[in-house]
């Protein structure tokens, strides 16, 4: 059975930068389920996936534009300490969720000087190729209540 929309594919993924260090990897636990042509994957992985079959390896390089984005300055703002309001002590590196035009965004702070604070909501990884060892374990059909919701249920079903 091939990869295809609102099938559900069944993968183990090692995801590693340009330098080789590895940001993420199912190994050692469940394969990531996800279903087909529903956005639950970066766009250049499903483009990859799409028509492949179970039990096939590939390695795929994504490029920041069909990964999580091409940094944009306007993500960063500087904000005065107390707009955070009842944060407590706010240290560089610590992350906010934010509800930001109709999603959530996080928020990392990058820098804190005087009472002003850097708020950064550019992915972690905007900017960065994406190089994924793919391995498809299982291709299946996708039931009508996963459709429903969008994502698979059961074993593997869980998000990245």
């Amino acid at each position: 059975m091939l990869i295809e929309k609102d099938r559900v594919a069944l993968i183990h993924y090692t995801l590693t930068d340009d330098s080789g260090a590895v940001i993420d990897s199912s190994a050692g636990g469940e394969p990531l389920a996800y279903i087909h042509g529903n956005g639950n994957l970066v766009p250049g992985l499903e483009t990859a996936l799409e028509g492949k079959q179970a039990g096939e390896k590939l390695n795929v390089t994504v490029a920041p534009k069909d990964g999580y984005g091409v940094r944009d300055d306007q993500l960063i703002q500087r904000v005065p300490k107390r707009s955070l309001g009842g944060a407590g002590e706010i240290k560089k590196g610590m992350q906010f969720q934010a509800q930001v035009g109709g999603g959530i965004r996080v928020f990392t702070v990058t820098a804190v000087v005087g009472d002003m604070i850097t708020l950064d909501a550019n992915h972690a990884l905007a900017d960065k190729n994406l190089n994924f060892a793919i391995d498809i374990v299982e291709v299946r059909e996708a039931s009508p209540e996963e459709l429903d919701h969008g994502h698979v249920h059961g074993a593997g079903g869980h998000h990245h």
